[in-house]
């Protein structure tokens, strides 16, 4: 309990994201000696240069560690830590797990110990009607053969993701970018209302905490991290859907992508993953086989969760293999803060490629971006 009030206490902190907490749980311990270690002991911490020991000690002093787990329960009473025996198995293994994430619904320890298989779900908000069909097929074959359908509960195939679920009786899980108890987009109430009754929804943002264009990049490595597999029914070139999937990869997960037209703008980004070698999906039947074919998971190992800050499987995590336009941007960003503009004129690259790039090295914790539009290597 006490290291689980810290997880929330250091979560609160400016400028200390899961990166930062990560290292200070390997450095300390635990939390609870992080947090009454002196500035000079800050200060021996990877990363923690002057600027972030004055915000972190300025943090700490407005801050009852205690006394904020009491009041944070009143509005947000289910929420998990790293430090909670229950806190997702699979997305404690990624770089940057959320070090609270707020969960509202019906739960399966199953899941969360990996025990149960669960598989994402994502792509464009404005589908066809190929991409309609195919997406409730897939989800109702997946979920009458025990899948968990893991979504974000946008509009368009995220609705069908879960809808298809929902009619076939299954269990999914919506990862929302708002708080839990806030419905984006509002029109999708009732099915909110009905994944509550049938599953849960899971985020990282307190009660209270409405959409936010920078939020939804940001919960797709939930979606990536929870699930043993991602589906990419339909996206196009730009779509969020695409970071969701690369992120998949990043994190060794399987990516599959429904197959469209050259003529639909919204197979294109799906014929890009599949020319960069994610696996093509030609019916229910050949899914399921392929699913299948994963090996379990190992529900005796003992690196499951930390145990009061102990045990950590962040130090497993390995650097991920990165795409040659990630890796050049991460060669170029320092240690010490640095413009965006700076970044870009090392890079060679284009800006909107550099900020895409920035974006999915910020949600893979190599990058951490600071006030100002400057970056550093984390």
């Amino acid at each position: 309990m006490e290291e689980r009030a810290y997880w929330l206490a250091w979560s609160k902190v400016a400028g200390v994201g899961p990166v930062f907490l990560r290292r200070l749980q390997q450095h300390f311990g635990t939390l609870a000696t992080a947090w009454e270690a002196t500035p000079a002991a800050l200060g021996q911490v990877e990363g923690f240069g002057r600027n972030t020991v004055e915000r972190v000690v300025q943090g700490r002093a407005q801050i009852q560690p205690d006394k904020l787990l009491q009041q944070h329960q009143q509005q947000n009473p289910c929420f998990w830590t790293p430090a909670d025996p229950d806190y997702p198995r699979l997305l404690l293994e990624t770089p940057n797990p959320p070090p609270v994430l707020y969960c509202r619904g019906q739960f399966d320890l199953q899941e969360n110990l990996g025990q149960t298989p669960m598989v994402a779900i994502v792509g464009t908000r404005e589908p066809s009607e190929y991409g309609k069909r195919w997406t409730r097929k897939i989800s109702t074959a997946l979920a009458k053969s025990g899948f968990t359908i893991v979504s974000g509960l946008a509009a368009g195939i995220d609705t069908e993701a879960h809808q298809g679920c929902l009619d076939a009786g299954g269990r999914t899980l919506a990862i929302l970018g708002t708080g839990v108890d806030i419905v984006y987009p509002p029109r999708n109430r009732l099915l909110y209302e009905a994944i509550l009754k049938q599953g849960a929804v899971l985020s990282e943002y307190p009660a209270g905490i409405g959409p936010d264009r920078a939020h939804f990049p940001q919960r797709n490595r939930i979606i990536a991290g929870l699930s043993r597999a991602v589906l990419v029914m339909e996206a196009p070139t730009k779509s969020g859907a695409l970071i969701t999937a690369h992120l998949a990869n990043d994190f060794c997960r399987d990516v599959y992508v429904l197959p469209g037209s050259l003529d639909n703008p919204n197979s294109l980004g799906c014929l890009g993953l599949l020319s960069k070698g994610a696996q093509v999906i030609l019916n229910e039947g050949h899914l399921l086989e392929m699913l299948g074919a994963m090996p379990p998971i190992d529900a005796t190992t003992e690196a499951v969760h930390p145990v009061s800050g102990q045990l950590s499987l962040f130090e497993q995590v390995p650097m991920p293999q990165l795409e040659p336009e990630l890796a050049k941007v991460l060669q170029v960003v320092p240690a010490e803060p640095t413009s965006l503009d700076l970044i870009v004129q090392e890079a060679g690259l284009a800006a909107g490629s550099v900020s895409s790039a920035l974006l999915q090295l910020e949600l893979l914790g190599l990058v951490t971006q600071l006030p100002g539009m400057r970056y550093q290597r984390s």
